[in-house]
């Protein structure tokens, strides 16, 4: 049985523990406060103050002028120069054209049927490099005929047209010289007519009065259809350009012509029979220009 002294004593002591665990409970809520990152108001506004920074620099980013594109020029200036329609992929600069003109001379055993006259000639084509061309040419030649084949179909005079359809390459030997030289030939289509004229009475007016004169129209003819082959070689001269750079070229050329035409006997419109042999060769002298 205990003391009367001794419940004053349990009695302060458990006042005592009691002031201890609450003194204690109170400084586990201020440490665990103090770890929690909801009360760091600090770390928040240093994060909010790196995204303005991070937004600002965004801004002035977008602030900037933009780099310069890389200009054309470069481009322009590899194509430029000597040749560059060459290295071109437009079809337009590809293209190429002649027109020319001159004189024939008959080939080989020709001046029993032809002799001399004159021709011209036009063509378009397709450069495939600086080398090489090929033209489809047409051409028209106009000779006169000898007197003795005259004489056999009793008419006064006669001539020889000649025209075709012909593809010719062109070999240029020296491309990027001002003065330069070339081979070409090819072959194609021939028509021949061989026409026989006389003199006839034409009826012709002035301002003052009709009268009737004598002019030659052909009386007879006779014509053929065939293939035929030309070869030959020139030489041409460009123009323009300080460099001659120009694509515009005088040309000088020489080919030799065979129409493999057959030989006809007969009587043209009634004129005396006449004896063509086969075979029309003409060896035409031609200058000109291409571009």
């Amino acid at each position: 049985m205990s003391s009367p002294c001794s419940m004053p004593l349990l009695r302060h002591a458990s006042f005592l523990f009691i002031a201890a665990a609450l003194a204690v409970g109170s400084a586990s809520a201020q440490v665990a406060a103090s770890h929690d990152p909801s009360s760091a108001p600090a770390v928040a506004e240093s994060s909010s103050n790196t995204a303005d920074l991070m937004a600002d620099g965004a801004n002035d980013a977008a602030a900037l002028p933009a780099d310069p594109e890389p200009s054309g020029t470069g481009a322009a200036q590899e194509h430029g120069g000597y040749g560059s329609s060459y290295h071109s992929h437009n079809l337009w600069s590809h293209l190429t054209y002649e027109a020319g003109g001159g004189v024939n001379a008959p080939g080989g055993d020709s001046p029993k049927d032809i002799t001399w006259g004159g021709n011209f000639t036009l063509g378009a084509g397709y450069r495939f490099n600086k080398y090489l061309s090929a033209l489809i040419e047409y051409q028209f030649i106009d000779d006169k005929i000898p007197g003795a084949l005259i004489a056999q179909a009793g008419a006064s005079g006669g001539n020889d047209h000649i025209w075709s359809f012909t593809i010719d390459p062109v070999f240029d030997v020296f491309p990027k010289a001002t003065n330069d030289v070339y081979i070409t030939g090819g072959g194609g289509f021939y028509r021949k007519v061989t026409n026989f004229t006389d003199p006839q009475p034409t009826e012709f007016c002035s301002y003052f009065y009709c009268g009737v004169g004598y002019q030659n129209q052909v009386v007879g003819h006779f014509s053929s259809n065939q293939g035929g082959f030309n070869v030959g070689g020139g030489f041409q001269h460009r123009l323009g350009g300080m460099y001659g750079e120009g694509k515009a070229k005088l040309f000088a050329e020489v080919r030799f012509l065979d129409v493999l035409s057959p030989a006809i006997t007969t009587s043209a419109n009634g004129l005396g029979t006449t004896s063509v042999g086969s075979d029309t060769k003409v060896i035409p002298v031609t200058l000109g220009v291409r571009w």
